[in-house]
């Protein structure tokens, strides 16, 4: 993401559909329902039933962003969809988006033929292949929401409110990764003469990938966003969030003592499977060679231990590795380093230091830090899309774009975050608890500093950023001269941002104002949701932040639940299995 400027580059993102006025998509669907009403066939030859009809314009009216596209896919469906429970429903408009993937990753894979290949920027060679993995992902996470939705048609042992929160976990990630696929390419408005009036992808000319692409991938996200809608009325998908939180600190009753809980934490960490080591003393020297040798899809925790030591390298954690665990001696003892990012025409996605995509991921007591320094923009040090993921007393240290908390369920206790712009960003459910956020000090040109830009989509994402029980402060380097810059909680990269604040300590660097606008037009100030409650410091009084009807001041306990780490993640399903220490509730 820019740094903040009045003079930033257009965010490099497409979002025609929230564009369209809600009468103009009332309108048009209401046209398409008379029309199903009059005609005695559809276009498929099958019949078309008056109870159908009113079906399609039941499921499709309300809340839903594409409508129109709602109803054009459930009047496709067989005869009977009167009939259909929700959950088929809702599965059949998800396998329309299976297919749906499969024709975006065919057309994005016509451009890796040699005679348009040789053609393409780097930037975009790269965003291609970021793009088919993310595809794949996509497709991975489908197929479970559609496991999931049978299973909410039988008997099962989860209960339904858990198989509805995974589902709703697994779609918006879906949804996450379409637009991720496009952030990646260069803006074809900032090319010489700006987008070619072609009729089609022979002309790849450089920045021109995009504009061929983004329709199919934005058909894929409206496909997922009325599937998002259409989960959200269930009866079992907010339940949840009103069950009454135990009194659990640290992941232990509240009567063991702080000693003998730290001393039960070391007790639970297991023995190692590998050992990495500089020194040639361990099975492997890099961390790379011990990732690459564990074992596929595991279905127990393999465990590696890193020991003291300086690993300049980039360390990819694919989604086959299932269960993996990193081990250090400490926070910038262990410490996994390297330098990519998008000035030298890695992607945002692909510049990542330590990216992680196996689920059940843990780490603990080791630093992962990007190089680049200020100068070259976005350059991650972490990026998670791996669910049930969890960090202790781990250090996060960057510049921009330091954390990219991508998507799917996240928790980090005890850690530090270093950076300068954006520094914690993403579009997953994350709880950050007791973890210390420190700004940097930017580079050359820059005067401002921000904490946070959370990327939600569609306002039915379950996604967020929570920050609970941390402390936002000034790095070492920012001290002496925190007056000349200005400093703020967040600012919403995407429509729908929302980020929490609850029970922070905020130092004195935090501008009075508290969030920043993403430009000048107002950006999502009037949909996103960015909250505080319970802070304390000098940079918690809230008297002069901004006015958006996004931004609120939880007033009482209630609706900060919400955002705890059981109603947020789900953490009391997985978390007690990492053997790290959280905190269920408010605390």
């Amino acid at each position: 993401m820019p740094p903040p400027s009045q003079t930033q580059a257009p965010r490099r993102i497409i979002r025609t559909h929230q564009h369209l006025e809600p009468t103009t998509r009332t309108t048009a669907a209401t046209f398409f329902f008379f029309l199903l009403l009059l005609l005695p066939t559809a276009s498929s030859g099958q019949p078309t039933f008056p109870d159908d009809a009113a079906a399609v314009e039941r499921h499709c009216g309300g809340m839903l962003l594409h409508g129109d596209v709602c109803a054009a896919t459930l009047s496709a469906m067989p005869p009977g969809l009167s009939k259909k429970p929700l959950p088929e429903v809702i599965s059949y408009v998800v396998s329309r988006a299976a297919d749906a993937v499969r024709a975006a990753a065919s057309n994005c894979t016509s451009y890796l033929a040699p005679e348009r290949h040789s053609q393409l920027r780097v930037r975009d060679r790269l965003a291609l292949a970021d793009c088919l993995e993310l595809f794949s992902h996509t497709l991975t996470q489908l197929a479970t929401a559609s496991s999931e939705l049978e299973l909410e048609l039988s008997n099962s042992s989860r209960t339904a409110e858990e198989r509805v929160a995974g589902v709703q976990t697994v779609l918006s990630a879906a949804m996450t990764n379409q637009f991720t696929c496009l952030d990646g390419f260069s803006d074809p408005t900032q090319t010489p003469g700006g987008p070619s009036p072609g009729p089609g992808p022979s002309d790849s000319s450089p920045g021109r990938v995009r504009p061929y692409i983004q329709g199919r991938i934005l058909h894929v996200s409206h496909l997922l966003s009325n599937s998002l809608a259409l989960l959200r009325r269930l009866p079992s998908s907010s339940r949840r969030r009103r069950r009454r939180v135990p009194n659990r600190a640290g992941g232990f009753p509240s009567w063991i003592s702080a000693a003998d809980r730290r001393r039960l934490e070391q007790q639970q960490v297991a023995a190692a499977d590998a050992t990495v080591a500089k020194d040639g003393s361990g099975d492997y020297a890099t961390v790379g060679e011990a990732v690459a040798a564990a074992p596929n899809n595991s279905a127990r925790r393999w465990v590696i231990r890193v020991k003291t030591g300086g690993y300049f390298e980039n360390v990819e954690v694919g989604s086959e590795k299932t269960n993996l665990m990193l081990v250090g001696d400490g926070m910038w003892k262990t410490v996994i380093k390297a330098s990519r990012n998008v000035v030298d025409n890695y992607t945002t996605f692909r510049s990542a230091t330590l990216a992680v995509a196996g689920t059940g991921f843990l780490a603990r007591d080791l630093t992962v830090e990007n190089g680049a320094g200020p100068s070259k923009h976005q350059a991650v040090a972490l990026r998670v899309n791996a669910d049930l993921s969890a960090f202790y007393r781990c250090s996060f240290a960057g510049y921009q774009d330091t954390l990219y908390a991508h998507s799917l369920r996240q928790f980090y206790k005890d850690c530090d975050v270093y950076g300068t712009v954006d520094f914690v960003f993403g579009d997953a459910a994350a709880v950050l608890q007791g973890c210390n956020l420190y700004a940097r000090r930017p580079g050359p040109g820059q005067r401002t500093t921000v904490f946070t830009a959370q990327g939600r989509e569609d306002p039915n994402q379950n996604t967020g950023i929570v920050l609970q029980g941390c402390k936002v402060a000034a790095a070492a380097d920012l001290v002496p001269v925190q007056g000349n810059f200005s400093s703020y909680l967040g600012r919403p990269w995407k429509a729908y941002s929302r980020t929490v604040f609850m029970g922070c300590k905020m130092e004195s660097l935090v501008h009075p104002k508290g969030w920043l606008e993403w430009n000048v037009s107002g950006f999502g100030l009037d949909t996103l949701y960015y909250a505080e409650y319970m802070n304390r410091g000098p940079g918690a009084d809230t008297s002069a932040r901004v006015t958006w009807p996004g931004y609120h001041v939880l007033a009482g306990a209630a609706d900060a639940s919400n955002f705890t780490v059981q109603a947020f993640v789900q953490g009391d399903l997985w978390l007690n299995s990492s053997s790290f220490p959280y905190t269920l509730g408010l605390g």
